[in-house]
């Protein structure tokens, strides 16, 4: 499947808000998320930016596919479909 090129840092930050991130603060040009669900906390921080870079993008999204415990592909799939 191929990334989408044209998310934002908010837009993902909304997306991911289905799988139980919320956003703990802002500083400057990052966004930092946290989740609880697996009775663990996980932070990852989204750059605030209109677009974000493909490697980016995929670097955030395989450490919640990694966190949740699901596959790669199938949280795009559910994310950008």
């Amino acid at each position: 499947m191929k990334l989408p090129r044209d998310i934002g840092g908010y837009a993902l930050a909304s997306l991911l808000a289905k799988y139980g991130y919320q956003t703990m603060h802002q500083t400057g040009s990052h966004i930092r998320l946290v989740s609880l669900i697996k009775n663990r906390q996980h932070c990852i921080t989204i750059p605030a930016h209109k677009t974000l870079k493909v490697g980016t993008l995929s670097g955030i999204l395989k450490d919640v596919a990694s966190y949740l415990e699901i596959d790669f592909l199938k949280l795009c799939k559910e994310l950008f479909d």
